[in-house]
């Protein structure tokens, strides 16, 4: 009996050939379809690059600033002359030496770790506000009272729990860093060991959650002496935008030394060396490379030789840009 429903014999060509078995099937129409699809792109996807700077956290930072005397941010020029402090977002339990033109610091840390520049915010703050009393005519003393949330928001920080538990161990690190060191500040040489800070203590608590409110502070006498002596620097707002602690320490140095003129150049051995890192020359050197990459720094350009041997910080203002193009057209500006 002839089938009447004779098995059509494949296409010559035809993946899926005579196949009955599902599993066959399906193997087939992915190899047909293979040829179809569009091959995967070869390029890896790009990541979402962070912004240089953080987020402004309290955009109503002017009404804020006018509440608390008006205070400018201020930095003494000693800290931001020497590396006093560490560099590392972990815990840094090492003995730091520092010697320049005959400047001696010895940095040891306590338990808690040294103190780092994040920490420092504290310190800036209470410059700030003894400053702006000074300014105003009020009479000064070591003796600082801030209130917790103020100095969160002045500083760009999070004013959330955990924010007042972080603000506590950098009290407890400032207090428990100590610095030996023969730098004169406000004319005042130390010879002992001092800390940044003398004591601290909480003044005021919430009585629901026990979170600091008031906080008083022992300013050391190597600091009051700085600010007696209006040996004192005004900061851009957006230092605490850095995100870094590289990017800081370098705001730094170009505040001190560059200051309101057009550039200051430097070698590279002798930046690493100032700003205390811990990282090797080499490294160094990349980690500013990436900085002078995105060049955020506030008020200030970084340039890098092309050699990579030395570094030039340019004012912002048109100062420093006349001063790099004139660079430029000598031929003697970097990469």
């Amino acid at each position: 009996m002839t089938d009447k429903n004779p098995t059509t014999k494949p296409v010559q060509g035809d993946l899926l050939g005579d196949a009955r078995d599902p599993k066959t099937l399906v193997e087939a129409l992915g190899k047909r379809e293979k040829g179809k699809r569009p091959a995967p792109s070869k390029k890896p996807v790009p990541k979402r690059k962070r912004p240089p700077l953080t987020p402004v956290r309290h955009p109503n930072m002017d009404l804020f600033i006018c509440n608390v005397l008006d205070a400018i941010p201020k930095d003494d020029m000693g800290s931001m002359e020497h590396p006093m402090f560490s560099l590392s977002k972990k815990p840094d339990h090492r003995i730091f030496r520092y010697e320049h033109r005959g400047n001696r610091i010895e940095i040891a840390p306590s338990a808690y770790g040294l103190a780092t520049i994040f920490d420092k915010d504290i310190l800036i703050y209470c410059v700030s506000q003894l400053m702006a009393k000074k300014n105003a005519g009020l009479m000064i003393s070591r003796t600082v009272q801030l209130t917790a949330y103020d100095l969160l928001v002045a500083t760009n920080r999070s004013t959330g729990g955990r924010a007042y538990d972080l603000l506590e161990k950098s009290f407890d690190r400032l207090s428990g860093t100590r610095i030996k060191t023969d730098i004169s500040s406000g004319g005042l040489r130390v010879r002992e060991g001092f800390g940044l800070i003398d004591t601290w203590r909480i003044i005021e608590k919430t009585p629901d959650n026990a979170r600091m409110v008031g906080i008083e502070v022992d300013l050391s006498r190597w600091l009051f002496a700085a600010v007696n002596a209006n040996q004192v620097l005004t900061l851009h707002r957006e230092y605490f935008r850095l995100g870094k602690p590289l990017e800081r320490r370098l705001y730094e140095l170009a505040r001190k030394h560059c200051g309101k003129q057009s550039r200051w150049q430097v070698s590279m051995e002798i930046l690493h060396s100032k700003s205390g890192s811990s990282a090797s020359l080499r490294k160094f050197r990349e980690l500013v490379r990436a900085i002078a990459k995105t060049n955020h720094l506030p008020g200030y350009r970084i340039v890098i030789a092309k050699n990579g041997k030395s570094v030039t910080f340019y004012n912002r203002e048109k100062r420093g840009r006349q001063a790099q193009i004139g660079d430029l057209l000598k031929g003697i500006s970097g990469e």
